[in-house]
């Protein structure tokens, strides 16, 4: 279990510093409707993400069972793949980097933040967690990296629920925060949100970079 947590941490790491969902849920907590938008957002993001390692898990767990010593060609196959398409998205995210003097570009469905309802926020935060690509792809490696553990089902949800707690700190945090002390906490978001701004592409290409080398290395040390 201890290796199957090692394994998925980094990814579980790559999720939770996503600046965008970060970045909308600083918005919401700024915006008229902070509490309910907030919250339905943090259901919809915790949500999304335990269904997608879930079902990455469950299809893992689909590939035959092999000596944990013997070489495992199928799931190396499969970190490798994922490892280059982090790698790609790695690239896009740098070269999406804005000039300087150039203000970063947000999407456009921010500016609607202010006027978004709770029901609203849980389906945004689902799609942000479970459908973009690079959540898929973290999610998929994690996934993979539990479904070959050869885990019992008990030691399996631990290392969900590990992941999953981790990968949706960096939106609890702040929106748990906020329903404790509301006033204390709009400082310090807004300056977050504003250094987000001018940082993520940069961030997550780091970022992207360093997961997709890491998941391509065990993809090659698995055969």
């Amino acid at each position: 279990m201890g290796s199957a947590i090692g394994d998925t941490l980094p990814l579980a790491l790559g999720i939770a510093i996503s600046p965008i969902p970060i970045i909308a849920a600083i918005l919401m907590l700024l915006s008229p409707k902070a509490r309910g938008t907030s919250v339905g957002f943090l259901i919809g993001w915790v949500l999304g993400i335990v269904v997608a390692v879930l079902v990455f898990t469950l299809l893992s767990g689909l590939i035959p069972a092999a000596d944990p010593n013997a070489s495992k060609p199928i799931a190396g196959t499969i970190k490798i793949v994922l490892g280059l398409g982090l790698l790609l998205l790695a690239l896009r995210q740098w070269r999406s980097r804005p000039k300087p003097g150039e203000t970063a570009a947000l999407p456009k469905w921010m500016s609607a933040i202010d006027s978004m309802t709770a029901g609203r926020g849980f389906v945004l935060a689902f799609i942000l967690a479970a459908v973009n690509p690079k959540n898929l792809l973290l999610a998929a490696g994690a996934g993979v990296a539990i479904g070959t553990a050869g885990l019992s089902a008990g030691s399996t949800t631990v290392v969900i629920l590990i992941f999953v707690v981790v990968a949706a700190s960096s939106v609890a945090i702040p929106v748990i925060g906020y329903l404790v002390a509301a006033d204390a906490m709009r400082g310090p978001l807004d300056a977050l949100r504003g250094w987000l701004v001018g940082n993520n592409a940069t961030v997550m290409a780091v970022l992207l970079l360093v997961i997709g080398v890491v998941l391509v290395g065990k993809g090659i040390g698995s055969f």
